[in-house]
């Protein structure tokens, strides 16, 4: 079975955009890296919970949509040497200053996952 990568983060409506040029850019190095796919989902269908809920997860303002992300990899080991070669791609170096992100990324949730039923 394969291992995931998955992520929950807030996006301002108004970064949209520029999340999507960030995510597009991301996704090519991750490939590039070895990764077997990478989606970007922005919110269509995720209504605020009572207790719990994709909103809620990450403390969504008025102003923000959710985007649900995931990687996918061979395996956990496979992944980690993935991940090692992304973060020291140039590429992306424009993206670890937390400042200049078009989301807020104090609120993202990410994990690491090993799918239960693969079909």
């Amino acid at each position: 079975m394969n291992y995931v990568d998955g992520f929950v983060v807030p996006v301002q409506k108004k970064k949209v955009g520029a999340y999507r040029s960030m995510a597009k850019l991301s996704a090519k190095v991750w490939l590039q890296h070895g990764a077997l796919a990478f989606y970007e989902s922005v919110a269509d269908d995720v209504p605020y919970g009572k207790r719990t809920s994709f909103p809620r997860s990450v403390k969504l303002k008025p102003d923000e949509t959710v985007v649900f992300s995931y990687i996918v990899y061979k395996s956990r080991a496979q992944r980690d040497a993935v991940n090692a070669k992304v973060m020291k791609d140039p590429r992306l170096a424009g993206m670890m200053n937390l400042k200049t992100l078009p989301f807020d990324a104090k609120r993202m949730i990410w994990g690491g996952f090993k799918p239960l039923v693969q079909a």
